[in-house]
């Protein structure tokens, strides 16, 4: 299948869809902004679909995130800002750029040579922008050295960028050991707020927590928003045992008690122990 012709029939589509006078009432008064919430929501679709190995869930949810990126093109065309073509054009370039030692000549031949070529290239590119920027007198946004990570994430990710970025120049833990310290006295630091009732306090005691979880997940090589999907997965299957089990016995949720229902999460607890064993 030659994919340049249903590219352009997808940007046909889009075209039409935005068309302010037959368009889709829908699509013609979507904005960035409004957009922007199923973008994220289709990106976590592909990541689900990778995750249960669908691969006919995979080709439909990568054409929907396909979808949003023809979509946010469209409306920076209408605004005279750039094309999907632009799009196309800028990602291929970067790619190029990017893999000397693929499409040129480099001395990068390992893994980790090749991440500190990228890395280099990366910064170049932020710097050559910046200059662009200041050229045509808009502000600098990457004055310091962790404005490179993107503040346009799920919080999970942005913790671990900024703790990755922070990590190149030295401030990091050398080893897990401490960051388990430093846990205690986060779930310390939490209860004493809790006890206080000190609202602000609390939200503020458990950002803390997270983002020392975050970081003992770096360091032994469990990526938390994986971790946490996956014990989002667990928590459905055991919880589905409950609901499960209850009907079984001509009970519902509302009426079950909570003794009753944990009763039940260990036993899909202890099944699932023994699937494994």
């Amino acid at each position: 299948m030659q994919p340049s012709r249903e590219i352009d029939q997808l940007l046909t589509i889009m075209a039409a869809l935005r068309d302010p006078v037959t368009g889709c009432p829908w699509d013609v008064v979507q904005t960035f902004e409004t957009i922007k919430p199923y973008t994220l929501e289709e990106a976590y679709e592909v990541a689900d679909a990778i995750e249960r190995d669908d691969m006919d869930d995979l080709c439909e949810e990568l054409g929907d995130l396909l979808l949003q990126v023809v979509f946010h093109a469209r409306m920076a065309e209408e605004a005279g800002a750039f094309a999907f073509g632009d799009v196309v054009h800028a990602v291929t370039a970067k790619m190029i750029r990017r893999h000397p030692h693929v499409f040129a000549r480099s001395e990068a031949d390992t893994p980790d040579a090749v991440k500190a070529q990228w890395d280099r290239i990366k910064a170049e590119e932020k710097a050559d922008r910046r200059e662009r920027r200041a050229r045509r007198g808009l502000p600098d946004t990457a004055k310091g050295f962790l404005d490179g990570v993107t503040r346009a994430q799920p919080a999970l990710m942005e913790a671990l960028k900024l703790q990755q970025q922070a990590a190149k120049v030295g401030f990091d833990w050398s080893e897990p050991a401490p960051i388990l310290d430093k846990i205690e006295e986060e779930v310390a630091e939490l209860r004493a707020a809790l006890a206080e009732g000190r609202q602000e306090a609390v939200a503020e005691e458990l950002g803390d927590l997270i983002f020392a979880l975050v970081n003992i997940g770096r360091h032994v090589g469990a990526e938390p928003e994986m971790a946490l999907r996956g014990t989002n997965a667990k928590f459905r299957r055991r919880f589905r045992h409950i609901e499960t089990e209850l009907s079984a016995a001509g009970e519902t949720l509302e009426q079950a008690t909570l003794e009753r229902m944990e009763a039940l999460w260990q036993d899909a607890k202890a099944i699932e122990r023994s699937l494994i064993s």
